[in-house]
């Protein structure tokens, strides 16, 4: 199994979730472990994490790592036959929320890259593109806006597949995958 690294990317609901969950688990192997950043901390929110769970039904075993995301990687890509990442971008609110401090953020992205680099698996993770709307009128917004832009950046010059959602359809905008 070739050992690669895929972002798929995209806006609110373009398909990113579901389109990562088909491409993990078209590699071959029965230890798939989704890493969930998620804090559901409202009725939406938990109502989101059960359909996604439903999705993944017992074909996959959930961790939970809000903020130590890079530490859940390196921990967990040792031995799994495949990692799914959902999502770098709750996982940025949850350390803006946390420690509004752009050295740290950037210190933690490099660290989650260097744990991709380290693992001995396949691993695709998800993220959003924020930064195509308007600039938002206040500056944790713009902070919130910011940090995703650049971790984004900092993860996709690492991966060997970006994959681009688009109203369902996915448009690779790097590498191609290859499960």
């Amino acid at each position: 199994m070739k050992k690669e690294l895929t972002l798929v990317i995209g806006g609110c609901r373009s398909g990113k979730s579901r389109h990562a969950l088909k491409l993990a688990e078209s590699y071959p192997g029965a230890h798939r472990v989704f890493i969930a950043t998620c804090e559901p901390k409202d009725e939406e929110m938990r109502d989101r994490v059960a359909r996604h769970r439903a999705e993944r039904q017992n074909r996959w075993r959930t961790r939970e790592a809000p903020l130590a995301l890079a530490e859940a990687v390196k921990n967990l890509g040792e031995a799994a036959d495949v990692l799914l990442v959902d999502c770098l971008t709750l996982w940025i609110s949850n350390r803006i929320l946390q420690q509004p401090d752009e050295t740290q953020l950037l210190s933690a992205a490099e660290k989650l890259v260097g744990a991709f680099a380290a693992a001995k698996c396949p691993i695709v993770v998800v993220s959003n593109e924020v930064g195509t709307g308007i600039v938002p009128e206040n500056a944790l917004a713009r902070t919130y806006r910011d940090a995703v832009g650049t971790v984004n950046r900092i993860v996709a010059a690492s991966a060997d597949t970006v994959i681009w959602m688009v109203a369902g359809i996915p448009v690779p905008i790097k590498g191609t995958p290859t499960p």
